[in-house]
Formats: C-alpha cells, sequence, structure tokens
C-alpha cells in the first residue's frame, strides 16, 4: 500500500520539496509580487538557482528586481539588490523572464519543423503571425512549452511561475490537452484537404471563388498552406503537449492559489480550488494578502471597545481639559471604539473564510495589508516573509 505524501506544515517546507511552484489568482491580490516574493525567499533561504517566470503582461516584476526590461531569456537579479535589501549574502541565485510569446513561437517551430526549408516557410507565412497569436489558446500553450524547456534544462532548482488572472490560468492548465486535441482533430485534416490534393471540387469551388471576392484572392489558400505547413509538426506537437501536461501533474509541481478576502476575488479562488483539486492538480497552498491582523479578534479587546461604548460620558469627564471639551471626547471614543468593533466583525469573518479554504489546501498563509506599495526587492522580502512560514 503506498503512504499519501506527508502534508507540507508551512509555504518553505513545501517549496522545499517541489520544482515548479504555479501561482494563480485574479487580478489585483498581489500575485506577481507574490510569485516573486516566495522565489526571492526560496533564493535567500534554501539556496539554489531559482527563476521567477512571468506570463501577466503586467510589468512590475523587473521594477521589483531591478533587472530592467525582462524577455525569453532570463536575468539574474544582481547582488547589488540584496545588499541593498539588507541581504549581503543570499545562500542561493535569483533569476526573472518574461514569456515572450513571439519568440517562443519561432523557437517551437524551428524545434518541431521537419526541416529547416519547412521552418522558413512557416515562418514566412503571410498568416503565420497573426493566427499563432490567436489559435486554440496560443498565448496559454506557449507559456507551458516555455516552461517545460526552462524545466528540461536543468538549469534551475526551482522554477516559480506566474500566471494570467485566474480563468485565462484555466486555460493555462487545459492549454496543452487542447494543442493536441488540435493537431489530432479531423477538423485539420478537412481544412488543409483543398491544399494538400491541390484540386478543389466542383462543390467547393464556388465557395472559394465567393471567399476570395470577399476576403482577397487567394486567402483561403494562404490558410490552406499555412495548417498544412503546421501539420508537419502535428508528432511533435502532440507527443510535446502530452509531455507538458504531465509535468503539470507531476509530484514535483506544485499550486499556489492568491487572494485577498474581497467578495470577488475570494469567489475566483474558490472557483480556482475547486478546479484545481477536481482535475488532480496538486494544490499546495493558498495565500492570503492584505488580512486584516490577529489582535482585532481578541475577545479581551472586543470586551474593552464594548465598555468604551457605554461608558464614553464618564471617560470623556476624567479626561484633562486639555484633550477637548467632555462632548468631543465623547464623540471621539465613541467612534474608535465602534470602529474597532466593526473591524473585529470582519477579521472574524475572515478567520472563517481562511478555516474553510484550508480544508482543500496543505498550507493556509496570510500576509498583512502593507501601508505602501512593494516596489523593490526589500519588500518583496518583506512581504515573502509574512507568508514563508
Amino acid at each position: 500500500m503506498t503512504r499519501p505524501a506527508p502534508r507540507a506544515g508551512s509555504v518553505e517546507q513545501l517549496v522545499a520539496a517541489k520544482e515548479i511552484v504555479v501561482t494563480c489568482g485574479s487580478g489585483g491580490v498581489g500575485k506577481t509580487t507574490t510569485a516573486a516574493a516566495i522565489a526571492a525567499m526560496a533564493a535567500v533561504r534554501q539556496g539554489g538557482t531559482v527563476l521567477v517566470l512571468t506570463i501577466d503582461p503586467a510589468r512590475r516584476l523587473a521594477d521589483a528586481l531591478g533587472v530592467g526590461s525582462l524577455g525569453n531569456e532570463a536575468q539574474r537579479v544582481p547582488a547589488g539588490a540584496f545588499k541593498v535589501a539588507g541581504v549581503p549574502n543570499p545562500r542561493g541565485e535569483l533569476w526573472a523572464a518574461m514569456l515572450d510569446t513571439k519568440q517562443s513561437w519561432d523557437d517551437l517551430v524551428l524545434r518541431h519543423a521537419p526541416d529547416k526549408r519547412t521552418a522558413q516557410r512557416i515562418l514566412a507565412n503571410k498568416l503565420y503571425e497573426n493566427i499563432t497569436g490567436r489559435f486554440v489558446q496560443s498565448h496559454e500553450y506557449i507559456a507551458m512549452e516555455r516552461l517545460y524547456d526552462l524545466h528540461n534544462e536543468g538549469r534551475y532548482d526551482l522554477i516559480v511561475v506566474d500566471t494570467p488572472p485566474t480563468r485565462n490560468a484555466i486555460d493555462f492548465l487545459r492549454a496543452p490537452e487542447r494543442m493536441a486535441e488540435f493537431f489530432s482533430s479531423r477538423f485539420l485534416r478537412v481544412l488543409t484537404a483543398p491544399y494538400r490534393s491541390q484540386v478543389m471540387s466542383i462543390a467547393s469551388k464556388p465557395f472559394f471563388t465567393v471567399a476570395d471576392r470577399i476576403l482577397g484572392s487567394q486567402f483561403l489558400q494562404d490558410i490552406a498552406q499555412f495548417f498544412s505547413l503546421m501539420q508537419t509538426m502535428a508528432p511533435g506537437f502532440v507527443e510535446r503537449a502530452r509531455a507538458v501536461s504531465r509535468l503539470l501533474r507531476d509530484k514535483r509541481t506544485t499550486y499556489v492559489v492568491v487572494s485577498t478576502l474581497e467578495a470577488a476575488p475570494l469567489h475566483e479562488a474558490e472557483f480556482f480550488v475547486d478546479e484545481l483539486t477536481s482535475k488532480d492538480f496538486h494544490l499546495g497552498a493558498v495565500v492570503l494578502n492584505k488580512v486584516l491582523p490577529e489582535y482585532l479578534r481578541d475577545e479581551k479587546a472586543a470586551a474593552t471597545a464594548s465598555d468604551m461604548v457605554g461608558q464614553a460620558d464618564a471617560l470623556a469627564a476624567r479626561m484633562p481639559d486639555e484633550l477637548g471639551e467632555p462632548a468631543q471626547l465623547r464623540r471621539v471614543l465613541t467612534e474608535v471604539a465602534e470602529s474597532f468593533l466593526r473591524f473585529q466583525v470582519v477579521a472574524q469573518r475572515e478567520a472563517e473564510q481562511r478555516s474553510e479554504l484550508a480544508v482543500a489546501s496543505e498550507v493556509i498563509a496570510t500576509a498583512p495589508f502593507f501601508e505602501t506599495d512593494i516596489y523593490d526587492l526589500a519588500g518583496l522580502l518583506r512581504l515573502g516573509d509574512e507568508v514563508w512560514a
């Protein structure tokens, strides 16, 4: 009988046991910064060579890490940035990259085309750039392809992936399977049949003539030619897509859902947790950002606030005259106490929501609301320190 894998007790333990960490979540919840923070903490505390790969088109990551513009080629975060952040001697190296969709597609064609001539014909096709940017979840698939390449290189001990916002990230997980289905589909064979045979049937010729008149000369022939050339790569595409799908479900890969406890992002997080668990992806952690502090749930503090509301007049009367008139002091004391009690209700609700999410994931980690935006490596490490243990 196979024993179940031990559950991680913290993000630190979870990351130490994995090679790929995929962060998911809706927009505006701190997903990009959380991914970078986890990667930075891994490099500082656990050592090795760590890469954070962003697929979200936002450029905040490069600014925070101080590496300039990011692209397909990974850049190392300079030692000077760690020194400025108060970590002169990190145990490992931190690298960063951002997906370049076009470059990744070009590399894919050059890798899978049967010969150089076919590859050049595909790259020179008028429809290539337009279609590969739009068909069959192209962006999501090529992201997974790039992740697979980076993992297979064996250069990095840990890769932390920052995905697109939630609903897109679901496509990101399904993209390899859908790509394999597309290249194996009857639809693709039908689409390329006129070009392969070089003969139009009597039934199809009027359709092509009308389409050419509306869409431009040779339009459908160009489409058929493009997909015929692409189909020469089908065996490699299908095999690779299936390998990518296996990697996404591999025991070395885990998923971290990032959210806040506001209603809309929380709903998205719950949706993603359900999707991951129902499709057998490893849900390792839920990270909740902008969580209210624990002291707001202190029962004695709540009792004190309640007493302040009830005894505001008496308390105001005992205050020194230089603090203000009794009526003003009473209003201030009442407002402060009632505000605390309102926050206490919200904090209690947040605790209940965390408990519900904890049922599905191995780890629940929280980070408080920071008064300033995270804009540099020091800020990333500060956030990472909150969620790490």
